[in-house]
This record gives structure tokens, C-alpha cells and sequence, in this order.
């Protein structure tokens, strides 16, 4: 009882939003979303994602706030105290942030390089064909600017719950959410852009399929932060007097009005880009997760005078912020699980978890280059950033999700978790909570995890 009233805590409902939805809003909208979105029909694939966050994302993400909330706990103590012999649970939902803070960081590295290239006026020599792959190839300068975002990184996490997370989370939100509308806004003024404007928002039915459903929920849990532990822990700061229900609706309007803006700072731009030569349109809408790094530069390129160099530093600078507020939560989920089960110093656990992302993400930055001929995947193909992501994103999360709505479900039962929320009053989306839970939620994860696998040897999408 001791480690849980000497707690820190956010300061109240407003520190909790902001900085639930900083962790959820990161490259899963900025980078994940417009892509999946471009590649997967747009309008009808925005749809689908928004009927499945108000549904299947509602019910975890209470699920996993309420768990933290009610022990106190991070991940590994929190599902021991709900029931010991799914405590197992706990260490399987600490691997998560673990394995993906290192290579997350060498992402967030890459985006700030791009910013310092736009910021210096060179933003046209990122459009020419093989930067990004000369840039990612290199040894010294990748691992440089990785530090560099680790190290921002790790101090914000080193200030502490309210000091630092929630102090940045109430700067970088509002910035984040004005620079997204005034992109989105030039964006969709570009000539020809409407066109691009009408593939986003309108559902075009005949590109819906299996896929394009798969595809929407698995980018659920990437972009609300589920299944990693991290709405536990930002769960277990949470203040009993703090509405938990409307704190998630809250966080789901964040994080899913940040990735539709997302889409219309990118989709609408690459149809203006190609008005005058439209054959190349359908490969930059397919050219997936080389979108940001290697087609919106050529788009950027494509503007008149300086305007392409300012545009894209605005949109980096973005980017960086939505990172840097996921790479905070993904480092603060490890540091509270290394305390609450070592009992040892705040300062002491933030530098073992930078030693361990050091180690995980030298490699994973050298992937690319000396170490390119490591292949974990096999005849899958990839470099070993992308074998970290399989693990966590493609077989790790969806196990943990579908074992913590076996949890819920059908062991402590659902009453445990709106006990919960109804501290605070009535909950209002009860029924759907329970029914996501107990029935919708382990069909879908089954589907997510065995469609992910197979897509990773099969390329089904």
C-alpha cells in the first residue's frame, strides 16, 4: 500500500488527457494512419477506423486505465494483484515498450534529420531518389540523431509525472493540434487537392474488403498505445476524483482528430502533386510506410519558391512533437515497471532503460547498413527494425490484448472494471464495454494476429 500513496500523480483531468493523448497520438497518425488510409481506400478505410475506435477501442482502452487505476500499479504488479495466476501477463506486456522504444526512437531520430534538412533550406536535396536509403545506410550520423531523440527523450521522463510528462504534454498538445489544422488547411488549398480531399472523406464501398478492416484495427493499437502497458501506468497516476469515461472519450477524439488531420495534411498534397501526371498518383497512394521519407519530400519539392522548405519543416517540427510525446510514454512505462518491481530510484531505473534502448537501437539503426545482411524474417525479408516491430505490433500486442479480455471477461469479470469507472458516476457506455470485451474484441485480436502473420510471409494487404 506504501508504493501506492507515495505515487506520483497527474495534477488532474486536463494533465491526465493531455498526456494519455500525447502517448496515443505519435507516429502511429502521423506516419501509420495516412498511409494505411492512402493505401487502403481512403474514405472507406476512415470510416471503418472511426466505427472501430468509439467501439473496440473504447472497451480496451477503459479496460486498461481502470486496471491502472484500481491497483496503483504498472503492468507486472497490476494484473498480479487482479489475479496471481495471470501475472505472467504483466512481464508479457513489459516486453512490449521495451522492444519498441529503441527502434521508435531510431524513427523519431530519422524525422528530426529531416527537420534539420528542411530548417537549413536543403529541403530539395531530400527529394532526389536514394536519400532516404543513402541517409539510413550511413553508421555515425542515424545513431547521432537517434541519441539526440532518446536523450530529449529520457530528460522530460527524468523530471518526472507532473514536472515533466504533464508539463510538456500542456505545451506540445495545443501546438500539435494548431500546426495539424494550419497544414491540413494549406494542404487542401493546393490546386487539384480537392480531388484528393473527396478520396479521404468520401467511403468509396468498392474498395472495402477484410483487409481494409484488419488493417484499421490493427492500427488501433498502434495509434491508441494499447496493449503496451502504458495506459496502465498512466492509468495508476490517474486521481480517483478524475471522470474515467469521459477521460477516454476525450482521449479517443485527440488522438483520432489528429490522425484524420493527418490525412488531409498528406493525402490532398499528393494528389495536387500529381494533377498534371496522374499515372504516378497510385504509387505514391501504395508506396506505404516510405510515404513520409521518401514521396512527401518530392511533394514538398514540387511547391513554388521556399514554400515547399517551409511546409516541410512546419510538418517535421509536427512530427517531432506527436514522436517525442509517445517515445515520453513509452519510457515512462518502463521506468515505472522497473520501479514498482525493483523498488529502486526513479533516476536509477530512467538510465537502465536508456542503457537498454541504447543497445536495442544501435543495432536497429545499423540494420540498414553494416548490419543489413541480419535478417531475423528470413525469406519475409526485412531488417532487424522491422523484425522488433513484428514482434511487438504483430504477435506481442494482439496476445496481450486477447489475454487481458480473457482477464476481464471471464475471470474477474467486467463488474471489476465498471466498479471502477463508477466512482466517478455512471457509465454510460457500460453495455458496450462489456460486450467489446467478452465477445467482439477476442474474435477481432484472433483475426488481427493470425491476419498479421500470415501478411508478413504472404504480403496479403
Amino acid at each position: 500500500m506504501n508504493n501506492t500513496q507515495k505515487r506520483s500523480n497527474f495534477s488532474g483531468k486536463l494533465g491526465f488527457v493531455l498526456a494519455a493523448a500525447g502517448s496515443a497520438v505519435g507516429l502511429g497518425n502521423m506516419w501509420r494512419f495516412p498511409y494505411l488510409a492512402a493505401k487502403h481506400g481512403g474514405g472507406i478505410f476512415l470510416l471503418v477506423y472511426l466505427i472501430l475506435a468509439v467501439t473496440f477501442g473504447f472497451g480496451l482502452m477503459v479496460t486498461e486505465i481502470a486496471i491502472g487505476r484500481k491497483t496503483g500499479l504498472s503492468a507486472i504488479g497490476a494484473y498480479k494483484k487482479l489475479n496471481s495466476k495471470f501475472s505472467f501477463l504483466g512481464y508479457l506486456s513489459a516486453i512490449v515498450p521495451i522492444i519498441i522504444l529503441p527502434y521508435y526512437c531510431v524513427i523519431g531520430g530519422w524525422v528530426m534529420k529531416y527537420f534539420g534538412v528542411y530548417v537549413s533550406g536543403a529541403g530539395h536535396e531530400s527529394a532526389a531518389d536514394g536519400f532516404f536509403g543513402g541517409f539510413v545506410s550511413k553508421a555515425g550520423e542515424p545513431l547521432l540523431w537517434f541519441a539526440l531523440f532518446l536523450g530529449l527523450t529520457a530528460l522530460v521522463v527524468l523530471l518526472g509525472v507532473d514536472k515533466g510528462i504533464e508539463k510538456v504534454s500542456k505545451i506540445m498538445m495545443p501546438v500539435l493540434v494548431l500546426l495539424s489544422i494550419g497544414i491540413a488547411i494549406f494542404g487542401m488549398t493546393r490546386p487539384g487537392a480537392m480531388e484528393g480531399v473527396k478520396y479521404y472523406l468520401l467511403p468509396d464501398f468498392q474498395n472495402f474488403s477484410v483487409v481494409t478492416v484488419l488493417s484499421a484495427m490493427g492500427q488501433l493499437f498502434y495509434s491508441m498505445s494499447l496493449a503496451m502497458g502504458i495506459m496502465i501506468t498512466y492509468g495508476s497516476y490517474m486521481k480517483k476524483d478524475v471522470n474515467l469515461e469521459s477521460s477516454v472519450r476525450h482521449i479517443e477524439i485527440f488522438d483520432t482528430g489528429i490522425a484524420f488531420l493527418a490525412g488531409l495534411m498528406i493525402i490532398p498534397p499528393l494528389f495536387s502533386a500529381t494533377a498534371s501526371n496522374p499515372e504516378q498518383l497510385d504509387g505514391l497512394l501504395k508506396s506505404g510506410p516510405s510515404l513520409m521519407f521518401v514521396s512527401l519530400p518530392k511533394v514538398f519539392d514540387g511547391m513554388p519558391g521556399i514554400t515547399g522548405d517551409i511546409v516541410g519543416a512546419l510538418f517535421f517540427l509536427l512530427v517531432i512533437f506527436a514522436a517525442l510525446t509517445s517515445s515520453i510514454s513509452l519510457m515512462e512505462a518502463i521506468v515505472s515497471i522497473i520501479h514498482d518491481k525493483f523498488h529502486i530510484g526513479r533516476k536509477t531505473c530512467c538510465f537502465i532503460t536508456l542503457g537498454i534502448s541504447i543497445i536495442l537501437g544501435v543495432p536497429s539503426s545499423l540494420g540498414f547498413g553494416v548490419l543489413s545482411f541480419i535478417n531475423p524474417l528470413g525469406t519475409a525479408g526485412g531488417s532487424i527494425l522491422d523484425f522488433f516491430d513484428f514482434i511487438s505490433n504483430n504477435i506481442l500486442m494482439p496476445i496481450v490484448a486477447l489475454l487481458t479480455c480473457i482477464l476481464v471477461g471471464y475471470v474477474i469479470k467486467t463488474k471489476t472494471i465498471s466498479d471502477e469507472v463508477e466512482i466517478n458516476g455512471k457509465f454510460k457506455g457500460k453495455k458496450l464495454f462489456e460486450v467489446v470485451v467478452k465477445y467482439i474484441a477476442p474474435v477481432c485480436i484472433v483475426a488481427i494476429l493470425v491476419f498479421s502473420v500470415l501478411d508478413v510471409f504472404f504480403k496479403l494487404s
